[in-house]
């Protein structure tokens, strides 16, 4: 179902760079204190003496941060790269799937420094149920619920409460 805000093509394009350049702002800082702490991680004396399984979480984490921060990152360098030559539709295009690929990933590398602090701490069982509970509260918030409020859905009202 198109939007009928009674811009011009170009006005809405601008208007949704514009938003999706804002929302990149929340996701680029969750990602940047995530990668900071995991950084600073491999510095302490306690790391040393980690497992390997635990040191290899750990690089998993960092990459899964990395990839993040490259996704999301991405549209904010193309729209200054290719600022006024008309590309914004294709920058939204393909910088929407890199954002959802990106959150994906953040997701993954929380997840997985969750479970590392689980596993050192408490052992195995509460790696595994931290990773699972972080894994559906990700899954229900970030994935699930925007999907069944999709008005395609028809399960949810499309328009404001009377």
């Amino acid at each position: 179902m198109p939007e009928h805000t009674g811009e011009t093509r170009n006005e809405q394009l601008t208007r949704n760079v514009g938003e999706l350049l804002q929302e990149l702002r929340v996701a680029q800082a969750g990602v940047q204190i995530l990668f900071g702490f995991l950084l600073s991680v491999v510095f302490t004396d306690r790391f040393h003496d980690a497992s390997g399984f635990e040191k290899s979480l750990h690089l998993s984490a960092v990459a899964l941060a990395v990839a993040a921060t490259a996704l999301l990152t991405a549209p904010a360098a193309w729209h200054r790269l290719l600022f006024r030559t008309g590309s914004r539709e294709r920058i939204l295009t393909v910088g929407n799937r890199l954002v959802l690929v990106g959150l994906v990933c953040l997701a993954l590398a929380i997840t997985s420094t969750v479970a590392l602090i689980a596993k050192v701490v408490y052992g195995w069982i509460a790696m595994v149920v931290m990773a699972a509970l972080c894994l559906l509260i990700f899954g229900i918030l970030w994935f699930v619920m925007p999907i069944r409020m999709h008005p395609a859905n028809g399960d949810q009202p499309t328009g404001p409460p009377k």
